[in-house]
């Protein structure tokens, strides 16, 4: 069961040939387990899930399921299609996984709040097992909940809707719902969200900033004094300046030349802007450090 913590939107690892490596995506999900974070999301928009085979979501779901990790890894779905998102979310629950991250249908223009309601009824309908983090980013669905929104999917479905990651931000500010997770979408709001009562962040940065993120979250949990924040905030707005999956992409290539595998039309920075990434963290000192709060 998902909790507070602070989690990735993991990338996919892909072979040269543009396939899903699983095992690398699951190891690359393990090492920022171990350096810090409470958990990681497979198939979310980070990880290219909207560009990824059905069949490859449904081998990766299998190969985690008897992980040593398995209870700190979650999956979203990345389908637009109503049916599909159902398929693979019954067969993510044959292998125990209940908890989804789930954006409205990202295709069509205007999406509506009536059509919104429908879809996600409509999943649970089909699934009541099913429980579901409503995944708010206007930038990619065209759609931004609204409190309203929210409010009336909680009130009708409130064993299923359990959380939201906010991406536009406009929730995770003033958006108060009993026993309902709440997730900013950049660990830049981490620790705001965290003095504002949300639940941590789930962030697509946080696949290198994992060991920052959880020192501010550990030091905020126990009362510390903030010294790591606002580091882990310039790092977060450095990769804002770009594509953040072509530049973690980029960044990781340095190290492991198959994050340069990426699927089209997603490219990875040109090396002038590679180059310009690399500069500005240097000058923050920025390194991925392993295990550093594990």
């Amino acid at each position: 069961m998902i909790k507070k913590g602070v989690y990735a939107a993991g990338l996919s690892v892909l072979n040269a040939d543009r396939t899903l490596n699983i095992d690398a995506t699951i190891n690359h999900a393990s090492e920022a387990i171990q350096s810090g974070l409470h958990g990681v999301f497979f198939f979310g928009s980070t990880g290219q899930s909207q560009l990824i085979s059905t069949n490859e979501k449904k081998e990766l779901i299998a190969k985690i399921s008897t992980h040593k990790l398995r209870k700190q890894f979650f999956l979203g779905t990345g389908n637009n299609s109503l049916n599909e998102n159902i398929d693979l979310i019954k067969y993510g629950i044959e292998y125990d996984f209940r908890q989804f991250l789930i954006m409205p249908p990202a295709y069509y223009k205007g999406n509506t709040d009536e059509g919104v309601f429908d879809f996600y009824s409509g999943l649970i309908t089909a699934i009541p097992k099913v429980k579901i983090i409503l995944y708010n980013f206007e930038k990619l669905s065209g759609y931004k909940f609204s409190a309203e929104m929210v409010t009336k999917l909680v009130k009708n479905f409130s064993e299923n809707i359990i959380g939201c990651k906010d991406s536009s931000y406009n929730l995770f500010e003033s958006l108060k719902l009993p026993n309902f997770l709440m997730f900013p979408g950049s660990e830049a709001k981490l620790l705001k969200g965290l003095e504002l009562g949300c639940s941590g962040c789930i962030s697509a940065v946080t696949n290198v900033t994992h060991s920052l993120a959880r020192k501010v979250f550990d030091d905020f949990e126990n009362k510390i004094s903030q010294s790591k924040n606002e580091k882990l905030i310039n790092v977060r707005q450095t990769f804002d300046q770009f594509n953040l999956i072509s530049a973690l992409h980029s960044f990781l290539s340095i190290k492991d030349k198959k994050f340069e595998n990426i699927l089209p039309p997603l490219v990875l920075l040109s090396q002038t802007k590679k180059k310009e990434l690399i500069d500005k963290l240097n000058k923050l000192e920025f390194v991925v450090e392993k295990n550093l709060a594990a």
